[in-house]
C-alpha cells in the first residue's frame, strides 16, 4: 500500500476524496500555523499517510475507525482523536452510515511556543498515549475553532487552549495549570487597543508591540484578568458596535460590514450565539418596545 507523506492533513485527505456520495471535505487555512478540516466519509476514507503537524479531531457523527501505532482505534460522537506528528494512520467508517468529524492541524513549532510559556522552559510535545479519549477541554477548543474566522487573535487563543488540553491529557487529565503572573498594565493596554479598534482585524504583532508580551503570554494573562480571550473580547465589542447600528435605519448587511464581520451570515451566527436572537429578531423586538 502506498504511503502518502504530506506536509499537512490536507494533502493526504484530498488525494483520497472520491465521489460526493462517498465523502466530502471542507477546509480553511493554513493561517498562522493552523488548518481546519471538516469532513464526512462513507466506507474507506483515506489510505495510510502521515503529516508533520499535530492533529486534534472531534468525531461529530457515526463511527470513525483508523489504524494507528499498531492498533485499530474507534471513535464515536463527542470523542477526541489526537494524532502525534509523523505517525502513519489511515481512516474508514465503522458502520454503513459513514462518519463525520472536525479536525485541527497545528504546526508543532506553534504548539512548542505555547508549551514553553505554560511550562516555563522548552519541552517535548505532549504525547497522549490513548489517541481516542473523552476530553471536554479539547472538544470545546476544537468546536470553537470552527465557529470563528482564522484571524490572528483567534488562532493564538486556540493554540493556547490546545496546548493546555494536550499537556493535561498527557498527564491523564491532571488539574488546571497554575494561574499566570499578570502584568496588569500590559493587559489594560491591550484592552484599550481592542476597544478603540474593535471593527478591524488586529494582528497579534500589534498587541505584542503595544504590550511587550508575547502573543501566547498575553492570551493567557488577558483571560486570567478579564475572563475571556483577546479575540473573544474584540468580537463582543464588535457586537456592541453592531447593536448601536441595528437600532438605526441601517441595513443588516451594512451593519455586518461596518462592524468588521466577514459577511452577514457570520454576523448572524455570532450575534445569535452571544444573545440568543438573530439580528433581525433583535431589531424587530426593539422596534416593538413601547
Amino acid at each position: 500500500m502506498r504511503l502518502h507523506e504530506a506536509r499537512s492533513g490536507g494533502e493526504g485527505l484530498e488525494r483520497s476524496c472520491r465521489r460526493p456520495d462517498e465523502g466530502w471535505i471542507a477546509s480553511r487555512g493554513p493561517a498562522e500555523g493552523v488548518e481546519l478540516f471538516h469532513a464526512w466519509f462513507a466506507g474507506r476514507a483515506y489510505d495510510r499517510h502521515r503529516h508533520d503537524t499535530y492533529a486534534i479531531g472531534l468525531t461529530d457523527r457515526g463511527v470513525q475507525m483508523f489504524d494507528y501505532r499498531g492498533s485499530t482505534r474507534t471513535s464515536t460522537p463527542g470523542e477526541v482523536v489526537t494524532l502525534y506528528p509523523d505517525e502513519t494512520h489511515d481512516g474508514r467508517a465503522g458502520t454503513r452510515e459513514g462518519f463525520g468529524y472536525r479536525i485541527v492541524y497545528v504546526q508543532p513549532a506553534r504548539l512548542g511556543e505555547a508549551l514553553r510559556l505554560l511550562r516555563g522552559k522548552p519541552s517535548p510535545l505532549p504525547f497522549v498515549r490513548e489517541p481516542v479519549l473523552t476530553d471536554d477541554q479539547l472538544a470545546r477548543a476544537v468546536g470553537r475553532a470552527f465557529d470563528e474566522p482564522l484571524e490572528s487573535l483567534a488562532v493564538d487563543s486556540l493554540i493556547v487552549d490546545l496546548a493546555e488540553g494536550l499537556a493535561a491529557a498527557e498527564l491523564g487529565g491532571g488539574g488546571p495549570p497554575a494561574a499566570p503572573r499578570i502584568n496588569t498594565r500590559a493587559v489594560d493596554r491591550a484592552r484599550q487597543l481592542l476597544d478603540a479598534e474593535c471593527t478591524r482585524a488586529i494582528h497579534s504583532t500589534e498587541l505584542e508591540s503595544t504590550t511587550g508580551l508575547t502573543r501566547f503570554d498575553l492570551a493567557r494573562q488577558f483571560k486570567a484578568m478579564l475572563g475571556t480571550s483577546p479575540h473573544r473580547y474584540q468580537v463582543m465589542r464588535r457586537l456592541d458596535f453592531a447593536r448601536q447600528r441595528i437600532d438605526g435605519a441601517h441595513r443588516l448587511v451594512d451593519v455586518a460590514a461596518e462592524a468588521g464581520f466577514a459577511d452577514q451570515a457570520h454576523f448572524t451566527r455570532t450575534f445569535k450565539a452571544a444573545f440568543g436572537l438573530t439580528p433581525a429578531r433583535y431589531r424587530a423586538l426593539r422596534t416593538a418596545a413601547p
